[in-house]
């Protein structure tokens, strides 16, 4: 091996996928745990409006919101996560995010608690999820932030909401106008 090559062994440790997770994110609360998702993935934080629910849909979409004009999906992330269903506050608010589905990019709306603040996390302290054996799926999960001694759940919001079941997802336009 000459000097330029890497054993495989520190090549594993050192992906480029980790270096990448550090960056600006909006973290909220859900079910009294703090989460985050990458602020690029956000287009707007709006109050609660009316949602209209849309028969035959997946559990975990509360139904659709007019947002000037387009229809955007709602999903409720306690629902999703499996976590009991709470009253809507005056701190519950709908994080417009534009995630790809197929190639395309979606408008999706994610109901959640309360909006905390916008933190610029380092990749230093950011750890790979831990295990917890075959059951749990953590593949939507970026990593997991110690911030002023809390854990912040980073999430991949694209792996989160794409696990939708194509069939069950309302139909929306994306920017071309396009039914998806």
């Amino acid at each position: 091996m000459n000097q330029t090559q890497k054993p495989a062994r520190m090549m594993e440790s050192q992906s480029p996928e980790r270096e990448k997770r550090g960056g600006m994110y909006l973290t909220f609360k859900l079910a009294g745990e703090e989460y985050g998702l990458e602020i690029l993935k956000v287009r707007e934080i709006i109050g609660l409006i009316d949602i209209t629910h849309v028969p035959g849909s997946a559990e975990y979409i509360r139904g659709v919101i007019n947002l000037r004009g387009k229809v955007i999906p709602v999903v409720d992330l306690r629902n999703k996560f499996g976590m009991a269903t709470a009253v809507d506050t005056d701190q519950t608010c709908i994080i417009v995010t534009e995630i790809t589905i197929a190639d395309s990019n979606v408008m999706i709306g994610i109901a959640v608690d309360a909006v905390s603040e916008v933190l610029d996390i380092k990749d230093k302290v950011i750890e790979d999820p831990p295990r917890f054996g075959g059951d749990l799926d953590t593949r939507f999960i970026l990593g997991m932030a110690r911030i002023r001694d809390q854990i912040k759940i980073l999430l991949d919001i694209d792996m989160v909401l794409n696990t939708f079941e194509e069939d069950k997802m309302p139909k929306v336009e994306d920017e071309t106008g396009v039914l998806n």
